[in-house]
């Protein structure tokens, strides 16, 4: 049950996408709950892999890849509609592709993803549902404001602007977590790696 809320989130982008390509202002403002609900799914699909017993490394792969596949998506789509600047899908895509490479060479032993940092701090950065839960509202947040800027885009009034801006605030929270989660994973795993090849 928790993979199948996690897989449909794919069709649920791509009519998002859609929307924001092709649908007029009504629709629009529609997407800004659609991609709310993205968002939220992921939040979902963890509760049910543990209310119902369901985790699992195939349950942790296709979630992380889930999550991976949505955030590269949009953060290239806004970066293509102007909304911010192509850095951003640049760093991103940068540091899930290093992580990514990482974590599949531990994976190899068995560990799950959030179980490859050794180290408390570590652990709280990577794993922590806190902290999960903070990078998943912050990237939510930008794509929420983002997509609702984007549907007032003819409305150059203040309120539309306050909106555009603070979607840049979250999308630049969003990748400074990026990089903080993303770090302790690589230092670990590459030490993690070199001891075991040695």
């Amino acid at each position: 049950m928790a993979n199948i809320i996690t897989v449909a989130r794919f069709p649920l982008l791509f009519i998002y996408l859609g929307i924001i390509y092709f649908g007029n202002q009504t629709l629009m403002l529609w997407n800004v709950l659609l991609i709310i609900l993205i968002f939220n799914m992921d939040s979902l699909d963890g509760w049910v892999a543990r209310k119902l017993n369901e985790s699992s490394l195939l349950g942790s792969v296709l979630d992380i890849a889930t999550d991976r596949t949505l955030e590269y998506v949009l953060w290239v789509v806004y970066a293509h509609l102007g909304l911010i600047p192509v850095l951003v899908p640049i760093i991103v895509i940068i540091r899930g592709t290093a992580v990514d490479a990482v974590r599949s060479v531990r994976m190899n032993s068995g560990l799950s993803a959030f179980d490859q940092v050794q180290s408390r701090l570590n652990k709280f950065l990577v794993s922590s549902r806190f902290m999960r839960a903070f990078y998943g509202i912050a990237k939510g947040a930008a794509a929420g404001f983002l997509t609702l800027a984007y549907a007032l885009q003819t409305n150059t009034g203040a309120w539309s602007n306050i909106i555009y801006q603070t979607g840049k605030v979250f999308t630049w929270v969003s990748v400074c977590l990026c990089i903080i989660r993303g770090l302790p994973v690589l230092v670990e795993g590459i030490k993690k790696i070199q001891t075991s090849t040695i």
